[in-house]
């Protein structure tokens, strides 16, 4: 039976972009030690904080906060999900925040510019307008991980935090083959408390596959997150959870599982 072991790692990111590298180093390095098949990072791992700062930290892909972890990648012989980070675009004021899959060689494997941005005003909560920051990506991302466990080539479906809201690319995801679906968040408390696990599972379940969530905690840019990252498996049960603070959440994926569930729920392909 094939099985890929996850490793999400949970942060509280902050201004200090040096810092915050640093410190998600080590925390995939703790990882590591558990030998999973791919260490997922949460949404914005480099820096949370004034939107001056985050463009200020935008880099070519691959960079300066690639390099880090493509070493690591090859030492642990493991592959890296970078939740996402800010990528030059053409519009210097509006970078992608975009996810980077390195493989086990320290290879980037696959880069998913987030689709969905987070243009929002709750009552009694955050009110933003990450469209006027970011530049939005154009295409969904179904990466082939070759030999993620043992023999079994997994296909991850990629997405970003706000991306959760919107199933038809997770359908589309599914489609392309995807049976690990990646959600790495910055969510905030105000909504992840009522809506972050119901959408996770929601998703989960809609498509037949498993879906790892790796989030920030703690309070980036005076917004409180929610942290909890998680793992659902296809029947959209809860298998691992982070408490709150920064750490790290193993999990073994039975990638059987998958073939099981939609056997019987044959929906996620439906037209």
């Amino acid at each position: 039976m094939s099985r890929l072991r996850v490793a999400l790692v949970q942060l509280a990111a902050d201004q200090d972009v040096a810092a915050n590298v640093d410190r998600a180093a080590a925390l995939v390095g703790k990882a590591g030690e558990s030998k999973p098949g791919l260490v997922a990072l949460p949404e914005m791992f480099q820096y949370r904080g004034p939107v001056a700062g985050f463009r200020d930290s935008a880099t070519q892909i691959p960079g300066p906060l690639t390099e880090p972890f493509s070493e690591l990648a090859h030492d642990l012989n493991s592959w890296i999900l970078l939740g996402s980070l800010a990528e030059r675009s053409h519009d210097p004021m509006r970078p992608y925040n975009t996810s980077v899959l390195l493989d086990p060689a320290g290879q980037i494997a696959a880069v998913y510019r987030k689709r969905h941005l987070f243009d929002v005003a709750i009552e009694d909560g955050p009110s933003d307008r990450e469209s006027g920051r970011i530049t939005p990506g154009d295409s969904s991302v179904v990466a082939l991980m070759e030999g993620a466990a043992g023999e079994v080539h997994v296909r991850l479906g990629l997405s970003i935090c706000f991306d959760l809201r919107f199933p038809e690319l997770y359908r589309e995801l599914a489609a392309g083959g995807a049976v690990v679906l990646a959600v790495p968040a910055n969510f905030t408390e105000a909504t992840g408390r009522d809506h972050w696990e119901v959408l996770l599972r929601a998703r989960a379940i809609e498509n037949g596959a498993f879906v790892i969530a790796p989030a920030q905690c703690g309070t980036g840019a005076g917004v409180r997150t929610h942290g909890r990252s998680m793992v659902v498996d296809p029947w959209g049960i809860v298998i691992a959870q982070a408490p709150d603070g920064p750490g790290v959440v193993v999990a073994d994926l039975d990638l059987e599982r998958v073939v099981a569930v939609r056997r019987q729920l044959p929906t996620q392909l439906s037209s």
